[in-house]
């Protein structure tokens, strides 16, 4: 796995300016968790990457860098409660669930434009987002995608799930 970021991150220093692989490759040691998530993100097709630094200065953001919503993450719903109402055709899982199993997080809309700063992600495909707590009690969520050259937030069922629809995830170590 150090292996394969390592590569990902030489082939791609645009996303991470400022940050040294030594670093990288020190924390990663220093938490080896993290690499049994990160793992994860790599199987469910998150390609994950260093986006950056924390904003403590000393934790490093991995971040699916995938060029579409991970493949593995696909046709779900966004979270177990909204898994639970859906009676008919109910998919195999939620988006917020998996995460959790998974040890990750799913992107904040603020994290999701970052990414998009880093490059562009979701041109074809949508991914759920962290819904803020008014609107889930309400029945929605939230997901992103770019168009047009463009990042759009859109509003949808929280049992929704289509099969471009996914969710991206985010971790630091």
């Amino acid at each position: 796995m150090i292996g394969l970021l390592k590569k990902r991150f030489e082939e791609n220093r645009d996303r991470h300016p400022g940050v040294e692989w030594a670093y990288v490759e020190a924390r990663l040691s220093e938490h080896p968790e993290a690499l049994v998530v990160l793992g994860r993100m790599e199987e469910s097709g998150g390609e994950p990457d260093v986006l950056g630094m924390a904003e403590d200065g000393g934790r490093i953001l991995f971040c699916d860098c995938a060029k579409e919503s991970p493949g593995g993450r696909r046709n779900l719903c966004y979270d177990g409660e909204a898994l639970a109402k859906r009676t008919k055709n109910p998919p195999a899982g939620s988006a917020m669930e998996q995460a959790r199993e998974m040890g990750a997080e799913i992107m904040t809309e603020e994290l999701y434009r970052r990414l998009q700063e880093a490059g562009e992600f979701d041109r074809k495909t949508s991914s759920w987002i962290l819904t803020p707590e008014d609107i889930r009690r309400q029945g929605g969520a939230l997901f992103c995608e770019r168009r047009y050259g463009a990042v759009f937030t859109f509003h949808n069922g929280a049992d929704s799930y289509y099969s471009v629809r996914g969710w991206r995830g985010y971790v630091y170590v």
